[in-house]
């Protein structure tokens, strides 16, 4: 048998790893958003995306982008495979905190 709160735990240290990758990641694209589209990278609030003061809506914009595939037709090919990546990343999150909220009610029941 296996204990339900080694498996959280473990768990929770794997989605908290992707997620700084994931922000990595993002970080990375918005450093070549900014040098091969700039007008992309001002439409999703790239000069304040990680801080307070950023707008959400315009962050949401880089979410919906990435999730909707519109980035199949950027010209630079960079852009492409980071927001490919980025997308496989996010769902990889998505699964992985799923499975640590089922492990978390598995440890409270």
């Amino acid at each position: 048998m296996f204990n339900t709160n080694a498996l959280f735990w473990a768990m929770s240290l794997i989605c908290i790893i992707n997620m700084a990758r994931y922000f990595s990641s993002l970080r990375a694209l918005l450093s070549i958003l900014r040098q091969s589209d700039p007008m992309l990278y001002q439409s999703v609030d790239g000069n304040s995306f990680f801080t307070t003061g950023g707008q959400f809506n315009k962050q949401i914009r880089l979410v919906r982008y990435i999730n909707s595939q519109s980035y199949i037709n950027h010209h630079d090919p960079d852009v492409i495979m980071l927001c490919e990546r980025l997308r496989k990343q996010f769902i990889l999150m998505e699964i992985l905190c799923g499975v640590a909220l089922i492990c978390l009610i598995a440890v409270v029941i």
